[in-house]
Parts: structure tokens; C-alpha cells; sequence
């Protein structure tokens, strides 16, 4: 187990550099100037280079890389080029956000998912599979910001038992921050819903083929006995893979729920970097949600090693 640990680390390792080199070449080839962009068409070229020296845009992309690099490993995101902060107050203040939505969606998403995916493996060819995989391709051919929109006409214009929009902050309450969170956190969750309800049922229909589960069958238990016990441990393999990517993506790809319900994410700082060329913010968010991902990635290949032992045998 230590040395499947030990390859993953380092390939952890070895993707965040890869990502940190392909991040800042993609970023820095971006047409426009941050000075320029602040100063405007008819700013003074003393102006504009003091103003490009003082944003630590000046000398080779060589030596920018390796600085910026060098500030990530100790803890130092920069400073945004707009708000002249450090980015890593900017990005404290909206993860307090973005992290919670995405935990509570994936929740939502799990404990909807998993049930009805066993259901309808269970009742294979019957009517409740029928109307499971119907509602399923639903919920995937839906996008998310309709969901978004009806919810806040139902739930929150015609009923108001929820907000429409906003986030009143921490300090004002555990409770009142979650009624805040729920309908976003509802719009994320049913079409990543119906994608690992589909897959779970795929996995666990194809694990009831196998041959223990006949043996096991064969000794005197009952199906749903059979499929607890044997069965479910194997078929969360495949199901692990999607909640590890489908949390990378509600973590990085809420802006367009966080743009309805005017939320103060790391979406919306994304898209305000971007229109305001300030490519310190950008880099370092991206940055910072690629290595959510890989270590997220890290943490579902570990929990595969500990489900399936086979994996750890494995050269």
C-alpha cells in the first residue's frame, strides 16, 4: 500500500508542474497588455512602464514563470493587478463560497444518485426503471441554469421559502447560509445526479452478472442481501471516478449558477479576471482548482486501492 502511495505522490508531483508550465503559457499568450488595459489607449509610456514594473511585468517569461512558481510554493498567489490585493485574500473570501456549494451539490448529488441508480438495477425492465432512466436523461439533457431558473420561479417568487439570490455571509448563521446555498446547490446537483445515477445502475447491473453473486445466491441469500454485502463494493469503483471528477467540476464550473444567484464564488473571480486582464488572478485561481483536482484525482485512486485490493498488488 505505501509504495502505490508513494507513485501516486509522485505523479501528483510531476501533473502540478505540468499544469503550472501549460497554465502560465496559456495565460501569458493572451493578446493585450494589464498596464494598457488599466491606463488606457493614451497613457504616457513613462507611465505605462512604471505601472508594468511595479505589476512585476517586466523581464523574461523565463524569470516571471519561476517567480510566480516559486510564490505558489510558499503560499504566495501575488497581488491582483485590479483590486491591489493579494490574491489569496480574494480567493480565502470566495473559496468560504465555492467550497461549501460544491460540497452540499455533491451530497445532494450522492444521496439522490446512489438509491435510485440501485433501484433501478433492481427493478431492471420494470416500470420504476423505466421512469428512473427517462427522468435521468432529463436531468442530463437539462442544463443546469434552466433548473436554476425554475427553481428560483417556484421555489422563491411563487413560495418564498427560499431566497433568490445572494449570500448574507457567514457571520450571519449557519442556517440562514444554507437556505442561501440550497437552490444553487439543487440546481448543481440534479444533472450530476442523473449522470451517476446511469452509472450506477450500469455498474451494479453488470456486477449482478457475475458469478459470486450467483454463488452467494446459491447460498441462501436473498438478492438484496446479496447486493449489499458482495455487490455494492464493487460497483462504487466506477462511481468513485465520477464523483471525483464531478466535484473538480462543480468546484470550477459554478459560474454560470453563481452569476443567477449572484454568488461571490471563484467562477465569477475568474470571469471578472479575465475581462479585466488581470492574469495574476487567473493564473493563481486556476492554479489552485487544478490542484483540487489532482488531489482529488490522488484521493479516489487511494480509496480504489483500499475497495478493490487487487490494485495494490499491481506493478
Amino acid at each position: 500500500m505505501l509504495r502505490f502511495v508513494l507513485s501516486r505522490l509522485i505523479s501528483l508531483v510531476l501533473s502540478l508542474a505540468a499544469a503550472s508550465l501549460v497554465i502560465f503559457a496559456v495565460v501569458e499568450v493572451i493578446p493585450g497588455d494589464p498596464a494598457s488595459y488599466m491606463l488606457g489607449l493614451n497613457a504616457e509610456p513613462e507611465t505605462l512602464a512604471a505601472l508594468r514594473r511595479d505589476l512585476g511585468l517586466e523581464g523574461g517569461i523565463a524569470a516571471r514563470y519561476l517567480s510566480w512558481a516559486g510564490g505558489l510554493l510558499h503560499g504566495d498567489f501575488g497581488t491582483s493587478y485590479t483590486y491591489r490585493v493579494p490574491v489569496a485574500d480574494l480567493v480565502s473570501a470566495r473559496l468560504w463560497v465555492s467550497l461549501p456549494l460544491t460540497l452540499y451539490a455533491l451530497i445532494l448529488s450522492t444521496l439522490i444518485a446512489i438509491p435510485v441508480g440501485m433501484l433501478a438495477a433492481a427493478r431492471r425492465g420494470g416500470p420504476a426503471d423505466f421512469g428512473i432512466m427517462g427522468a435521468t436523461q432529463l436531468g442530463i439533457a437539462v442544463p443546469n441554469f434552466w433548473f436554476a431558473m425554475l427553481l428560483v420561479l417556484v421555489l422563491a417568487i411563487r413560495n418564498p421559502w427560499f431566497p433568490a439570490g445572494g449570500f448574507p455571509g457567514w457571520e450571519k448563521g449557519l442556517w440562514v447560509n444554507l437556505r442561501a446555498l440550497t437552490l444553487p446547490a439543487v440546481a448543481l446537483a440534479l444533472p450530476q445526479a442523473a449522470i451517476l445515477a446511469r452509472i450506477m445502475r450500469s455498474s451494479l447491473l453488470e456486477v449482478l452478472g457475475q458469478d459470486y453473486i450467483r454463488t452467494a445466491r446459491a447460498k441462501g441469500l436473498s438478492r438484496g442481501a446479496a447486493v449489499l454485502k458482495h455487490g455494492l463494493r464493487n460497483a462504487l469503483i466506477p462511481v468513485m471516478t465520477i464523483l471525483g471528477l464531478q466535484f473538480s467540476f462543480l468546484l470550477a464550473g459554478a459560474i454560470i449558477i453563481e452569476k443567477v444567484f449572484f454568488l461571490p464564488g471563484l467562477g465569477l473571480l475568474i470571469f471578472q479576471g479575465i475581462t479585466q486582464r488581470d492574469l495574476i488572478v487567473v493564473e493563481s485561481v486556476v492554479m489552485l482548482l487544478v490542484f483540487a483536482v489532482i488531489l482529488v484525482t490522488f484521493f479516489v485512486d487511494i480509496a480504489y486501492a483500499a475497495i478493490d485490493p487487487r490494485l495494490r498488488r499491481r506493478r
